[in-house]
């Protein structure tokens, strides 16, 4: 073999390395890491009788409660001494004026995950996560009897609600 045969091959063998081997790419995304945290893990300060009846009266009538107003209830509610149970009567009692500003169970019924959505962000300051969507949805959605009432009674009682 002569050495100008010699050259060719090696540098056709060359040619073909470079065009055969290519360095890999590596495709690289742009992902900012994020802290997650449970909104409802932040609320760790709970609500004092004043501020609870203010926060509730202004949820359900839509315009603050008058200081006198607020006397007088947060009287009431010290005086029965269970916080629960108190918190349960002053929701009745607000409930039974017939004054307070709620959707109408058809309204409800009509557009269920943007009553959840709403009412999430009226008494938890947020928004829900898939879980308590579905669970409402399919809570509201499957019981006729569940009211308006009842949704804004079991999301004032909870546990949640008593802290900001």
């Amino acid at each position: 073999m002569s050495m100008h045969n010699l050259n060719k091959i090696l540098i056709l063998g060359f040619m073909a390395l470079s065009l055969g081997c290519k360095k890999e790419k590596v495709a690289e995304f742009g992902v900012a890491e994020q802290l997650i945290q449970d909104e409802r893990t932040s609320k760790i300060k709970n609500k004092s009788e004043a501020e609870y009846i203010s926060i509730l009266y202004t949820n359900l009538y839509q315009k603050p409660i008058s200081p006198n107003q607020l006397f007088k209830t947060q009287t009431v509610l010290v005086s029965i001494g269970d916080r629960s149970v108190a918190n349960e009567m002053l929701l009745s009692n607000y409930f039974n004026t017939g004054q307070v500003i709620i959707p109408s169970d058809a309204d409800m019924r009509n557009d269920i995950d943007a009553f959840v959505e709403n009412s999430y962000k009226k008494f938890f300051l947020r928004y829900p996560n898939e879980a308590e969507k579905l669970f409402f949805k399919n809570y509201i959605g499957g019981n006729a009897k569940v009211s308006v009432e009842m949704v804004f009674t079991a999301m004032s009682v909870c546990n949640e609600y008593q802290y900001y």
